[in-house]
C-alpha cells in the first residue's frame, strides 16, 4: 500500500495525539469494571481549528492544484465543519471558494445560521450562498460551477464532506498512522469507534486498516441516515477505495458495521445523550466535542459502554473527529447556568 504516489499537500498537523482518557473510563466503568478509553485527537489538526476533513483535504486539494483548478466548489449543512476547513484550506493555497450551505435542520436563528462555522467559512474569504433543505446539492455544485466556467474559471468540485476515493485516502493514511502510534506505544486496539456522516472517514480507516491485515474492528456511529443506508454508502466507497489504491476486493460486507441508534429526530438536532456527552467529555478530560457528529458518536460509545458491548480488558480508541466550533451554533442546547 503505497500512498505516497498520490498527490498530497500538507495542510494539518500530524500526527494526531493518541491519548488515554483515564477520569472517562473510571468514570464509566461499573462494578466489573469497564474498557481503557482512549482518543485520537483529530480535532488537533490545526486547520481552522482542526477536524477530520484536514486530512481528506490534503489530497483533495493536491487534485485540484493538479488539475490547474483556481477556484474549489463544495457543500454542507449549515453548520458543516467540512466547508469550514475547505475554505481555510483554499485560502491557505490561494484560490476561491465557494460554499453551498443546505439547510438540514429548519432553524433560523441568528447563533445557528451565522455564528459558529458559518462565520469562519466567510472569515476565511468563502462566498457563501444558501439552498433548501432537500436539494440536490451535487446538481446544485455542478450547476455552479458550469456558470464559473463560463466566466472563464476553473473550479474543482469537492462532494460533501470531500468523500469520495481521493478524500478517503486522508484515512488510510490515518489507518496506518494509528497502527504505527499502537506499536511505538505498546498499545493493543481492540476497537475504533467514531461518527460516521458522509462515509468517508469510515470507508478510509476500514480499507486503511483491511489492507495493513490489522484486525481492528470499527464501528460508526450513524449521525444522520438509517443502518442499512450507512453501511451501505460505507461499503460503496470502500469499495473503490480499495480499487483506486490497486487493492480491489479486500474490503468485504462485514468490515463495515454502523449503529445508528443515536441519531434521534435527525441530521443536526440536538439528543439528550448528546448534550450529556458533550458536558461530560468537556467536565472529565478537558475535551471539547462538536453537537452534530463526535458528540452523538460519544454518546454512542458512553451507551455501549454501559450497556456491556465491550470487555473490560479491552482498549476502545474514539477517533474525534472534531468541530467544535459547531458547539457556538447551538447555544440553548446545553442549559448551562446563568453567571454567579
Amino acid at each position: 500500500m503505497n500512498l505516497a504516489r498520490f498527490p498530497r499537500i500538507r495542510l494539518g498537523h500530524l500526527p494526531t495525539p493518541l491519548e488515554p482518557m483515564e477520569r472517562l473510563s473510571r468514570h464509566l466503568a461499573g462494578p466489573g469494571g469497564g474498557p481503557k478509553l482512549w482518543i485520537k485527537r483529530d480535532d488537533c489538526t490545526g486547520l481552522a481549528t482542526g477536524g477530520n476533513k484536514t486530512r481528506k483535504l490534503e489530497y483533495l486539494m493536491a487534485e485540484a492544484l493538479a488539475q490547474g483548478a483556481d477556484t474549489v466548489i463544495t457543500q454542507g449543512a449549515t453548520q458543516s465543519n467540512h466547508a469550514r476547513q475547505t475554505a481555510a484550506a483554499a485560502a491557505k493555497l490561494g484560490l476561491l471558494c465557494h460554499i453551498l450551505l443546505e439547510d438540514r435542520t429548519g432553524y433560523t436563528d441568528a447563533a445557528y445560521a451565522q455564528s459558529g462555522n458559518v462565520l469562519l467559512d466567510k472569515l476565511h474569504g468563502a462566498t457563501v450562498s444558501r439552498r433548501p433543505g432537500g436539494a440536490d446539492m451535487a446538481a446544485e455544485m455542478e450547476a455552479l460551477a458550469g456558470e464559473l466556467r463560463a466566466a472563464g474559471r476553473k473550479p474543482y468540485v469537492i462532494p460533501g464532506g470531500g468523500s469520495n476515493p481521493v478524500g478517503a485516502l486522508g484515512y488510510v493514511n490515518a489507518a496506518l498512522e494509528l497502527v504505527n502510534q499502537a506499536a511505538e506505544m505498546g498499545l493493543r486496539i481492540d476497537h475504533v469507534v467514531h461518527a460516521t456522516g458522509s462515509a468517508g472517514t469510515q470507508a478510509g480507516l476500514v480499507t486503511g486498516l483491511v489492507a495493513l491485515n490489522s484486525n481492528i474492528p470499527v464501528l460508526g456511529i450513524g449521525v444522520r441516515a438509517p443502518r442499512d443506508k450507512q453501511e451501505a454508502n460505507v461499503l460503496a466507497l470502500a469499495e473503490r477505495t480499495a480499487e483506486h489504491l490497486g487493492l480491489p476486493g479486500i474490503v468485504r460486507a462485514e468490515h463495515v458495521v454502523a449503529n445508528c441508534d443515536y441519531v434521534g429526530q435527525g441530521y443536526g438536532i440536538p439528543t439528550e445523550g448528546m448534550v450529556r456527552a458533550v458536558r461530560l467529555l468537556a467536565e472529565q478530560e478537558g475535551i471539547l466535542l462538536d453537537p452534530v457528529y463526535s458528540g452523538k458518536g460519544m454518546a454512542g460509545l458512553i451507551d455501549l459502554v454501559g450497556k456491556g458491548r465491550f470487555r473490560p480488558d479491552e482498549n476502545v480508541v474514539f477517533l474525534h473527529t472534531g468541530g467544535a466550533v459547531g458547539l457556538f451554533g447551538y447555544p440553548d442546547a446545553f442549559g448551562l447556568p446563568p453567571e454567579a
